[in-house]
């Protein structure tokens, strides 16, 4: 099933997001994790793809299980930044074959080796030119990419960065997922500008539950998001408790979605870090919203 059938549907969906392993030795473990949240019957799952492409070789393995043994659609990720042209047609002949219907099409980390380079050697620089190769390819995939509520970390301000996010589009993004957002407030201002800038496609929002003190940090890493007050003042309160801090973050997470939910945002994608208990917890708070 494409993604965007069931982003359109007039239902709330609610999505996670699992990684695969970075070693084969603990691919089985991993592999457990992913199934136990499948077994929930989410909306999808997307599975990711590690930086520089590292877990690439697990990414369709986990999609093309979860979609054989549950039933439900998922959406492989897929980096170009390091990879070549040939490596990308070959990823795209390897999910045809494999029955892989959605991708998130993403450049990808950059690692140090090749921020040093400044990618002059690179095949792909942004994810719009792997958008259109994938489009190029005539393989029928449902497209989705990447946003950044509160600006990518390497635009130069909100202005360059929707009009970035607009080529993509173009191009043949056909949904986007937004990074972890932590303030409701920020998105809706979001999702106003790049409507008003002529960007209608689903917008998934990404939300994800802090529940651990160290997953603050890592998250910040990642998205560079802004934490307010109300979260700061609960990773303060309980950050050290680490069963009261995994409570109070499900439950922030939680009223998040049902914020979101109220407010006209019919799709919400969770990233569960592989943890099938927060996943089940967060759909549980949810089921009779959702209907489940």
């Amino acid at each position: 099933m494409k993604i965007t059938d069931i982003l359109n549907n007039g239902k709330y969906s609610l999505s996670f997001e699992v990684f695969p392993p970075k070693t084969d030795t603990n691919f089985e473990v991993v592999k457990n994790a992913t199934f136990e949240i499948a077994k929930l019957l989410p909306s999808y799952m997307s599975v990711t793809y590690g930086a520089g492409g590292g877990t690439s070789k697990f990414t369709l393995d986990i999609a093309k299980s979860i979609q054989e043994k549950y039933a439900v659609p998922t959406l492989a990720h897929l980096t170009c930044v390091s990879s070549t042209k040939d490596d990308v047609k070959e990823k795209i002949e390897l999910m045809k074959k494999l029955g892989i219907e959605n991708v998130l099409a993403l450049r990808g980390d950059l690692t140090e080796e090749l921020i040093k380079s400044g990618r002059d050697n690179c095949d792909y620089k942004y994810a719009v030119d792997l958008i259109k190769d994938i489009k190029d390819s005539k393989a029928d995939f449902c497209i989705g990419g990447a946003c950044y509520p509160e600006v990518h970390p390497e635009s130069k301000n909100r202005v360059e960065d929707i009009k970035h996010l607009k080529e993509k589009v173009d191009a043949g993004c056909e949904f986007l997922t937004t990074q972890m957002v932590f303030d409701n407030d920020l998105l809706y201002n979001f999702i106003y500008k790049i409507r008003e800038a002529g960007i209608e496609v689903p917008i998934v929002v990404g939300i994800m539950p802090i529940t651990t003190k160290n997953t603050v940090k890592r998250a910040l890493e990642l998205s560079h998001s802004f934490l307010p007050k109300k979260f700061i003042t609960l990773v303060d309160k309980f950050g050290d408790d680490e069963s009261a801090i995994k409570q109070a973050g499900i439950i922030y997470a939680t009223e998040q979605i049902v914020d979101l939910y109220a407010n006209g945002i019919q799709n919400v994608h969770v990233y569960s870090m592989n943890k099938p208990d927060v996943a089940r917890k967060i759909q549980e708070n949810l089921s009779d919203i959702l209907g489940k």
